[in-house]
């Protein structure tokens, strides 16, 4: 399972596990999963996709993400539930 933080200026929007994070990145979106690569990349806008025990969606617009041993964090400038 991945430990997923979806964080804007406002508020946490999620903090728990997930099996899967869809996250729409500058250039195209990016899926992780369990044992990713370490990676940080820059959010575009777009939808942010959580898979879990209830999948959350989220519109989501700048910001970054970065996945590191098993931890996916989610900074970003704009995010509401869709």
């Amino acid at each position: 399972m991945l430990n997923v933080s979806v964080v804007s200026p406002e508020a946490t929007l999620f903090d728990g596990e997930a099996s899967s994070v869809v996250a729409p990145a500058f250039d195209g979106e990016v899926g992780i999963l369990e044992n990713h690569a370490p990676m940080i990349t820059v959010l575009g806008q777009g939808t942010l996709r959580v898979e879990g025990a209830t999948p959350m969606r989220f519109h989501v617009s700048g910001g970054f993400v970065q996945v590191v041993d098993n931890t996916v964090r989610v900074v970003t400038e704009k995010a509401t539930p869709a």
